[in-house]
């Protein structure tokens, strides 16, 4: 099996008092080889120029740092906005290795950060990005539900677990009391046939779906 791209995720809450946190969410374009078409949090692989700027960084582990700056650099350029954080301003969440057999695999660090209420609109790229919006994680997962748009296996399962949080904070303690450890989906064979699995232990309220209905990057 090919070798694991190294690559990193940032969730942006935007509190709002009162209702639930939005998170910046991100549609890809429709012809991209990874989750082509589908809701996503900004972000995309680590590049040798995120590994050089860790180096600055020897506080941090080299990889946790190189992925923190590749987070935020991904960030900016598919919103076309900088949000003024820096690379101690994320938090660990999860880390997600698919072992897909005939696809590309990514290693990707998930980071938390939160900005202003006020923070402004996102704008697309025109690239890889085609839209951008502001949404609380529940209304982003009734939107797929009704089959509004798309979303891939880790994107739901990390949406289900945001959901729970009703402020940054909130978000900020539950992943500091959960491991951070690679997750790799496993194939699990039950009564009403197969379904793609997670471990249990981490944070994550729904570990498993039906095979029939998963959307895999």
């Amino acid at each position: 099996m090919i070798e694991a791209i190294p690559a990193a995720t940032l969730v942006l809450f935007r509190d709002r008092g009162g209702t639930a946190p939005e998170l910046l969410i991100t549609q890809r374009a429709a012809g991209m080889a990874f989750a082509g078409g589908a809701l996503v949090f900004p972000g995309g692989r680590i590049d040798p120029e995120d590994e050089v700027r860790a180096a600055r960084h020897p506080e941090l582990p080299r990889e946790d740092a190189a992925a923190r700056i590749a987070a935020l650099r991904e960030t900016v350029e598919e919103v076309g906005f900088d949000f003024g954080l820096d690379i101690h301003n994320l938090t660990p969440f999860a880390r997600w290795l698919p072992k897909h057999r005939q696809a590309r695999n990514f290693d990707t660090r998930f980071y938390i950060a939160a900005v202003s209420a006020d923070a402004p609109e996102p704008k697309v790229d025109g690239g890889e990005t085609v839209r951008a919006f502001w949404s609380s994680a529940s209304d982003v997962l009734a939107m797929c539900d009704r089959g509004e748009a798309d979303i891939i296996f880790p994107t739901r399962r990390n949406l289900e677990r945001l959901a729970q949080f009703g402020s940054f904070d909130e978000a900020v303690a539950h992943a500091l009391a959960h491991p951070i450890v690679p997750i790799t989906p496993f194939h699990e064979e039950r009564e009403d046939g197969p379904w793609l699995c997670i471990p249990d232990g981490l944070g994550y309220p729904v570990t498993a779906e039906k095979w029939t209905s998963v959307i895999r990057g």
